[in-house]
């Protein structure tokens, strides 16, 4: 809705039209700022993030495969008010968005770029009407929002190799699907998990650093030979020298000499090293980081093989967890944002939703469901079709 109201210029009453909004909009902040400690912490860009946290770090690696795999893997109905659809416009064009994706590539592309960044952005490649003709999926390390006066974005600007495109969202329907995830300090960007476990990403690269420069540079030998003398001199001369580096080498070194004992004369002893407790701490201070690291993305532990882990009485119910906390939240919002999307397009109301009767991981509660509501004499066919998300049947 529109209004006007007048204002008193140099020339008189000009109309001056004003956009119903949020009053909040004008005073919406675009910065938001990070304390810092006396610790050395990595950058906190997308860029950096990605770098460190996805492409050097196996832990964080292996917790975007998991939910990035398995969410992508959910197949999808498609539904209105009055149906389920086995054929659909919008079923053909899930199953081959574009050239060179499928459904599956394209969910595991979006939940990615979710997961290191907070944001995924979906390009729909428009016709002169109806639905998309492709989709993509942008690198969100490249997009950044243009706000308007208002506050709203009004444009969002794609920048690669020194140019920019920009997306002009005025128009209708949008071009740009942005999803994002909560981020209480920021009105425009979301907060990712990997940037939630930066401070442990830090501590396990780290730790595994210290462990690399210490086989490089420090690696401790299993003992030490020590020579005292009659007379308290602590040296050998040339030719004993000589003589026990031979003797170690020929009798002491090798497979076929392990185990074998040392006879040791002369005012030789022998002295076994190991790990002071200092370095043992790093293993532990490694696994302790990599657990906060799976805790960030909403990932059973057992599931990455950490070990030391009992939350989850065994695989099955850390399995089960895993989708039903992590996975399925994720998948229903973003299948409900570019479903809303997409209707905009078609100019028909549609619904997309991951179809839970064909999620292995979750068939025990399913059957369960099915059954405690198909025991239920109480209710109508259509109440139990509505309990379990189906749309009502077509009269006859």
């Amino acid at each position: 809705m529109v209004m006007h109201f007048f204002r008193r210029g140099r020339g008189g009453a000009v109309a001056v039209p004003e956009q119903k909004a949020s009053a909040t909009g004008r005073v919406i902040s675009m910065a938001s700022g990070t304390a810092r400690s006396g610790a050395i912490w990595s950058a906190r860009d997308v860029g950096s993030m990605t770098r460190l946290g996805f492409s050097g770090n196996p832990i964080g690696f292996r917790c975007v495969k998991l939910i990035a795999e398995a969410g992508a893997a959910l197949p999808l109905v498609c539904q209105d008010a009055e149906r389920r659809y086995d054929a659909h416009p919008v079923i053909d064009l899930m199953r081959r968005p574009n050239p060179g994706q499928g459904r599956a590539e394209l969910f595991e592309a979006l939940y990615g770029q979710i997961l290191l960044s907070g944001n995924g952005y979906v390009e729909a490649v428009v016709r002169e009407q109806g639905l998309p003709g492709e989709l993509h999926v942008l690198r969100s390390d490249r997009m950044s929002i243009v706000p308007g006066a208002d506050g709203w974005p009004v444009a969002y600007d794609y920048t690669v190799g020194g140019r920019t495109h920009r997306f002009d969202m005025s128009g209708h329907p949008d071009p740009i699907c942005h999803i994002k995830a909560f981020h209480p300090q920021d009105d425009h960007y979301g907060l990712s998990p990997m940037q939630a476990a930066a401070v442990a990403v830090d501590v396990h690269n780290a730790a595994s650093s210290w462990s690399k420069a210490l086989l490089d540079n420090a690696a401790r030998p299993s003992g030490a030979i020590i020579y005292k003398g009659a007379d308290g001199q602590g040296a050998l001369s040339p030719d004993q020298y000589d003589r026990l580096v031979s003797e170690m080498e020929s009798h002491h070194q090798g497979a076929r000499n392990a185990g074998r004992p040392m006879l040791l004369e002369g005012g030789l002893d022998w002295k076994p090293m190991g790990f002071s407790p200092s370095d043992m701490e790093f293993h532990s201070t490694k696994q302790a980081a990599a657990r906060e690291i799976a805790v960030a993305f909403g990932v059973p532990p057992m599931l990455l093989g950490i070990p030391g882990d009992a939350t989850y009485a065994n695989y099955q119910e850390a399995h089960r967890a895993f989708y039903r906390l992590t996975v399925l939240p994720l998948a229903t919002r973003v299948s409900a944002a570019i479903a809303y999307w997409l209707s905009h397009h078609l100019g028909a109301a549609i619904e997309l939703r991951p179809d839970l009767d064909q999620i292995p991981a979750l068939a025990a509660e399913r059957d369960q469901q099915w059954q405690r509501i198909g025991a239920a004499q109480f209710l109508s066919d259509a109440e139990k079709r509505a309990l379990l998300g189906l749309p009502p049947l077509a009269e006859a």
